[in-house]
């Protein structure tokens, strides 16, 4: 409309300078540029994600190869499965003439660097125990096997990770008294509370980790080191998920058998040394016969026993178990299920009564610094009232045998 009115007013035969200067205009504004750029940006990412062939899912990858007496065949240096699940990134120096070989240990998380001496067959050469990486120690290579997560626990040579791992107890006085059995659960992610746990409780007290954390192989390890028995949680669904969500690779009521087997070997391979899997939340998993076969099933292959938590009174983990001649326990008690020192002295004595019954009880609780303290005390009493404290290994062979 002004276009229009410009033209009329203006002398016959002349343009006015607005119009001599017309401007070019592109289509869009630099914002709306900016918006399609980002937005191709995320369409190349999210495509990458998807189509992109990488089953590790960005995990650090190391390969190793040592020649052997200066020929061209080669052997994969030995490495600790735990190490491969932390980042540790390994690199080998080859001395000539089948001479022993330094192997440097590149830990992904804090940089920090560790070296080896490796004989020419690929073994420690008189390596100074205390050098070796804390990881390293204590696992039997043979009951390890690969995934494509990590190394996973397997039988081996006639052997099983439940037997080799067992915390060692006194099992023919075991099997002539009352016995209980404490395990605390929830360990890993915390790094304070899982410490407190293993150094203020006694070693024959189990501990529980979960896969999560920033390190829950150091703290296992610490543990075991500690000569406590240590037992794996499989983060299992409930029935308010996913509003009540145990974390990721949670085993689903709704995924088939290979879907949920994949996701349990995620979590055997998080770290090693455990004598068994327990469930980690999963109200609605255990409850459901067709996903639970196949996880007690592996449990079994593996060489792994079983513990239920004893939060679902519908489990069907105790027939299945019983099924697979694996071994096997379920809580009675939740000592801390209220925090109070009066309520966790209360289930302390429930949990006598029981052992006392029946002649084994098993408790959970978790590590709240009130639980340690009125179970620990606890503990130091219980000589006296005739009850012997075990690992959860001992309760489960001795429930099996009886």
């Amino acid at each position: 409309m002004t276009e229009t009115a410009d033209d009329l007013s203006a002398p016959l035969g002349q343009k006015t300078a607005a119009q001599g200067k017309r401007r070019f205009r592109l289509p869009f504004t630099a914002l709306q540029a900016l918006a399609l750029l980002f937005g191709l940006f995320l369409a190349a990412f999210a495509g990458f994600a998807v189509f992109g062939d990488n089953p590790f899912g960005g995990e650090p990858i190391a390969h190793i190869a040592i020649h052997q007496n200066g020929q061209g065949d080669q052997k994969p240096a030995a490495m600790s499965p735990s190490l491969a699940d932390h980042g540790a990134k390994p690199a080998a120096k080859q001395v000539a003439g089948g001479e022993p070989k330094t192997v440097t240990i590149i830990d992904g998380s804090s940089g920090k660097r560790q070296e080896m001496v490796i004989g020419s067959d690929g073994a420690d050469s008189k390596a100074d125990p205390d050098a070796l990486p804390a990881l390293m120690v204590g696992i039997d290579q043979r009951l390890l096997e690969k995934s494509r997560y990590g190394m996973i626990p397997v039988v081996a040579d006639g052997l099983k990770p439940f037997t080799v791992y067992a915390a060692e107890a006194d099992r023919a006085k075991a099997a002539k008294m009352p016995v209980v059995a404490i395990v605390i659960g929830g360990l890993g992610v915390g790094a304070a509370k899982t410490s407190d746990a293993i150094m203020k409780l006694p070693p024959a007290v189990t501990l529980a980790f979960t896969p999560y954390g920033s390190d829950p192989g150091k703290l296992a390890e610490r543990a075991r080191a500690q000569r406590h028995e240590i037992l794996l949680q499989i983060p299992m669904e409930p029935f308010d998920y996913p509003d009540n969500d145990p974390g990721p690779q949670t085993l689903l009521a709704t995924l088939g058998p290979e879907q949920n087997l994949d996701r349990l070997y995620w979590h055997l391979s998080r770290f090693q040394g455990y004598a068994g899997i327990a469930n980690f939340m999963g109200a609605r998993f255990v409850a459901t016969d067709a996903v639970m076969q196949p996880v007690i099933r592996e449990a079994a292959k593996r060489g792994l026993g079983y513990f239920d938590d004893g939060a679902s009174p519908r489990s069907v983990a105790p027939s299945l178990a019983a099924g697979q001649a694996l071994p096997f326990a379920k809580a009675d008690v939740a000592i801390d299920a209220m925090p109070t020192s009066a309520e966790i002295d209360r289930s302390l004595a429930k949990l006598e009564s029981l052992a006392k019954e029946r002649g084994s009880a098993v408790g959970t609780a978790s590590a709240l610094p009130i639980s340690i303290e009125r179970i620990g005390a606890w503990i130091k009493a219980l000589d006296g009232h005739g009850i012997m404290l075990v690992p959860l290994t001992t309760v489960m062979l001795k429930s099996k045998s009886g």
